[in-house]
């Protein structure tokens, strides 16, 4: 675990999300604006903005990343390939989607392989990166272990421990659980509920190498802070 990290460094290890329903076309403007002034890796969207938000980060470096059946997972395969593919079209080049967890708890292992191979090979295809929401705070310790175990047959780019909309968010433990099946197969992506410096330094610890949170410019200003105190 690095002991100091420059804020520019951390700002590339976050994705900032804007993904409430009540979002106005300034709003969009001011956070794309903001997102690349700060050097953020990727803004999480919902997928009908993506077009937009990728004409306002033309040139910034900052990637557009779409959320797909978005947050639930409770739409088909077939239209969760339909809004991957549509999203990518637009400018997306990450791509987060939610887990069909009914198909999960049901026991529709089959069903849950096909869905990740589907969306995973439609990213790889595009040079896009996947990610896999598993939704933890839905699960048992026993089902993230076993999506833990098709992520690695399937091989996305990163899974996700929430979506930040469930009755819970990332915890220590659960990066911790996926860190240790999926090794570095995989990566660890913590979201939901890290709203400050030190919760996402202890997601990092525990093996997370990217964060989703809408409150990247907090983070990033209290490490400046933080460095500021130190040296002074």
């Amino acid at each position: 675990m690095k002991t100091t990290w420059k804020p520019e460094e951390m700002a590339k290890m976050i994705d900032q999300t804007l993904l409430k329903a009540y979002v106005t076309e300034q709003d969009f403007e001011e956070f794309c604006r903001e997102s690349a002034r700060y050097g953020f890796k990727m803004v999480a969207i919902n997928s009908a903005p993506v077009k937009r938000c990728r004409e306002y980060l033309k040139g910034s470096g900052v990637h557009v990343g779409a959320a797909i059946s978005f947050p639930l997972g409770q739409t088909t395969i077939e239209t969760k390939v339909y809004e991957t593919k549509q999203a990518i079209q637009e400018g997306a080049d990450e791509i987060d989607y939610v887990v069909n967890l009914v198909e999960l708890k049901s026991g529709n292992l089959d069903y849950v392989r096909r869905e990740m191979e589907s969306i995973v090979s439609i990213c790889r295809q595009a040079g896009v990166t996947s990610k896999v929401i598993f939704e933890n705070c839905y699960l048992t310790e026993e089902e993230k272990k076993t999506l833990c175990r098709i992520a690695l047959e399937v091989k996305p780019d990163f899974i996700k421990t929430s979506t930040g909309f469930g009755t819970g968010g990332a915890t220590v433990e659960d990066v911790r659980l996926m860190k240790s099946i999926v090794g570095d197969e995989i990566k660890v992506k913590a979201a939901g509920g890290i709203r400050d410096l030190d919760c996402a330094l202890a997601m990092i610890e525990a093996g997370a190498e990217r964060i989703g949170t809408s409150a990247g410019v907090k983070i990033v200003e209290e490490l400046k802070e933080r460095q500021d105190k130190a040296n002074r």
